[in-house]
């Protein structure tokens, strides 16, 4: 079983366009799935467009009417899928954003290195020039923390990139272990990078085996400005990089 999560807030334009494309994906390739989406308490018709897809296909949608923020979102798509599945070596989880950046297309290729052992398998973004100014000015300033010294001490992940990406696929078992060690720590509401680094670090730690893949996200579907802010997302890594050094995940890391 795969667990689609997706953290959603005011995406009502792209995510009824991502849940179809997700059907057509699984229509063509046969694999058990179900969709999780938390809606983190958005004002626009988020709810409204995800109602008709839980007719067809295999959807559940959680959330409240307080905002949360983004990794909060996805500890509750965890903990969901963690409760769901009966068995966690086989089954897996993949994170995607609902603005439609990451394709479900790709899924196939993370359930290939899922199946073929990897616990963890993490999407490198290729940033050409089809992307915005501000993500390519962001990721290359989050790239620069990763590899210098002395932020890639605390920040960077051996043999991972671009660990701030929300594309990648996790093996329950993994996340089973993660929750246990969530159960006397508190998830901090913090910037979408600095978040993914956080999840990154935490999963890698308990993996046998990472992978990571480089794929071409999709920037000219989003019909929203980015949210993210280079020097912002670049301060808030390098904080949760240095509070969570601890957790530096050791080199585990196939890359391809």
């Amino acid at each position: 079983m795969l667990y689609i999560c997706l953290p959603s807030h005011n995406e009502a334009e792209t995510v009824g366009v991502l849940l179809w494309r997700i059907r057509k994906v699984f229509a063509d390739y046969s694999r058990e799935y179900e969709v999780l989406v938390y809606d983190d308490a958005s004002t626009d018709s988020t709810r409204d467009t995800l109602a008709p897809y839980g007719k067809v296909m295999p959807l559940t949608v959680l959330g409240s009417h307080d905002r949360v923020g983004y990794a909060r979102a996805v500890d509750a798509l965890l903990r969901a899928a963690n409760e769901r599945t009966r068995y966690p070596r086989r089954d897996a989880v993949v994170l995607m954003q609902a603005d439609f950046t990451d394709q479900p297309e790709h899924l196939p290729e993370l359930v290939k290195r899922f199946e073929g052992g990897a616990d963890f398998v993490v999407t490198e973004r290729l940033v050409d020039e089809s992307a915005p100014e501000g993500e390519r000015k962001r990721l290359g300033l989050l790239r620069r923390l990763n590899t210098m010294w002395p932020f890639r001490s605390f920040v960077g992940i051996p043999g991972i990139a671009d660990p701030f990406g929300a594309y990648r696929l996790i093996r329950l078992a993994v996340v089973r272990e993660l929750l246990k060690t969530r159960e006397v720590s508190t998830v901090v509401d913090v910037p979408v990078s600095a978040a993914n680094a956080d999840l990154a670090r935490e999963i890698a730690r308990h993996s046998r085996r990472v992978e990571t893949v480089q794929l071409s996200p999709c920037w000219d579907l989003r019909s929203r400005p980015t949210r993210a802010t280079p020097w912002r997302d670049a301060v808030a890594v390098a904080k949760r990089g240095w509070a969570t050094r601890a957790l530096r995940a050791p080199a585990r890391v196939r890359s391809t």
